[in-house]
């Protein structure tokens, strides 16, 4: 019971052309076999890589090795934007917790995975550590397992343990995982926060991301008490509740007293939080985000964000116009799995502007723009202005009130663009 190590120029010498490779997630990419891999574009021809949302470089990305790599993504993250545009990958659109069954169906058969572990205990388990989401799924589908052992990967409890058998080939590196530092948080961000923060309950269930936003929505909660979290991810702004007897998770009726998640990505500081914590479950993705599974805790409340916003509610959070700029992710998973909770709220977070002024509720969608959340499923739309809240209300009375929480520049135009399409407004 040992695992076999190598190098990673040797590990990934088992890829061969034509290959589907899936690439471990977020923070826990594995950048020495990634690197190894791009060596080898001269060789290979048609490899497609398979990820979600990568932290890092992405060297089979670079338009040199077009011919050798393919990206097709599950998500598209700031790495692979500019090869998706170019055509040298493809987007995918799925919700988040749909991907572990294309895996294990066979819907999209993986030859290798590439993953990032801990050092194995001494029963001989390996831990994925910051990301379990649809990698667990990938490793128990790709027909060989190539693992990065790095000693710095917190070892999360949940499903992510992967024992030394499972794991074909190793590498030994230790590197530093890739840190998310914390955003400044402005005026307008703090403004949303509280905002939201009114939104939510003593004793509700949070659903949040990484981001301003985020976290100016944890930093006006200080004066709540007996949350709980059931969410895809988080960062370091939870851990502050933590810490601070804010979060407790003891109203849960999954889980209690346990923060649930399936991947994080954040500081050190967050990362040493999880290693080897029992009160942190790292689950499967599939689990985490089915909305039967969501809805079962009480007040659920889903803070997400938007790109843009059109005045009958539609939600773009995956593109500008035609532009793939992320993924539909877990938000439409959240969303309804808070609308079915009792007392649960779906809420929609965004700034009224970009940062070149221009608004983000919109008379209508750019041409060739997703719509990720639609307008049957959004609840709450705030902004730095206010809460439209949306539920219940007619397309009229929608626009009335998404125009009151848009930028003050922008209602008039807004106003006179809803007269046209809703006479009598």
């Amino acid at each position: 019971m040992a695992l076999r190590h190598t190098t990673a120029s040797e590990a990934v010498s088992a890829v061969r052309s034509g290959d589907r490779v899936f690439v471990h997630s977020v923070a826990a990419a594995p950048q020495a076999l990634l690197a190894a891999l791009a060596a080898r574009a001269p060789e290979l021809r048609a490899v497609e890589v398979v990820q979600l949302h990568t932290e890092g470089p992405a060297p089979y990305a670079a338009p040199e090795v077009a011919g050798s790599f393919h990206v097709n993504a599950l998500f598209v993250g700031k790495n692979v934007r500019d090869a998706v545009a170019r055509g040298q990958g493809d987007y995918v659109p799925i919700f988040l917790s749909e991907v572990p069954a294309l895996f294990r169906s066979g819907a999209m058969p993986l030859d290798v995975a590439l993953v990032q572990v801990t050092p194995p205990d001494k029963h001989g388990f390996c831990s994925l550590g910051t990301s379990v989401d649809a990698t667990r799924a990938a490793v128990e589908a790709a027909r060989l397992v190539v693992a990065q052992v790095n000693p710095n990967m917190p070892r999360s409890h949940g499903d992510g343990l992967l024992h030394v058998n499972d794991i074909d080939l190793a590498v030994a590196v230790d590197a530093p995982i890739p840190e998310v530092p914390r955003p400044r948080l402005g005026e307008v961000e703090r403004t949303i926060g509280t905002y939201v923060a009114s939104l939510v309950e003593d004793g509700a269930t949070l659903q949040l991301g990484i981001g301003a936003i985020p976290d100016a929505v944890l930093a006006a909660l200080a004066g709540h008490a007996r949350l709980g979290v059931h969410t895809e991810m988080f960062s370091d702004g939870v851990v502050d509740l933590i810490e601070r007897g804010v979060i407790t998770g003891e109203q849960k009726r999954t889980h209690p007293g346990k923060v649930v998640a399936s991947f994080v990505m954040g500081t050190r500081r967050l990362y040493d939080f999880v290693d080897d914590n029992p009160s942190v479950l790292l689950l499967d993705v599939a689990y985490v985000n089915d909305t039967a599974v969501i809805r079962r805790n009480p007040k659920v409340t889903a803070i997400n964000s938007a790109l843009e916003v059109d005045l009958t509610g539609q939600v773009v959070a995956d593109s500008l116009g035609t532009y793939q700029y992320s993924g539909v992710g877990g938000q439409m998973d959240f969303i309804r799995g808070a609308a079915l909770s009792e007392r649960g709220k779906p809420i929609i977070a965004l700034p009224s502007t970009t940062r070149r002024g221009e608004s983000r509720i919109v008379p209508v969608l750019k041409p060739g723009a997703g719509v990720v959340t639609t307008r049957a499923h959004v609840h709450y739309v705030v902004t730095e202005y206010g809460v439209a809240a949306l539920h219940g209300r007619s397309l009229r009375q929608r626009a009335k009130a998404l125009i009151e929480v848009a930028h003050p520049e922008h209602r008039e135009a807004l106003a006179r663009a809803a007269a046209e399409r809703f006479p009598r407004l």
